[in-house]
């Protein structure tokens, strides 16, 4: 299904987000912005890398929880 030759995108994609790009290496990019900031605003290019160590730490804490729970009760 193409106009004119244009073909024509069911979901239209939606502009890119602003961020900065720095030349440091990933554990300084997160340390500069803030890890929260880095993982859900992406303001610089490791947003993924931020992301998957929020979602490790999330995890962490869910099963020290758990852990905690099925001990004491």
């Amino acid at each position: 299904m193409a106009t004119q030759g244009v073909p024509i995108e069911k979901i239209q994609r939606k502009a890119l987000p602003e961020f900065e790009e720095t030349e440091s290496g990933v554990i300084e990019g997160v340390r500069e912005a803030g890890l929260f900031n880095v993982a859900l605003n992406d303001v610089n290019q490791y947003g993924p890398h931020a992301m998957i160590a929020v979602l490790g730490i999330i995890a962490i804490i869910t099963g020290l929880c758990l852990g905690i729970a099925m001990i004491v009760f």
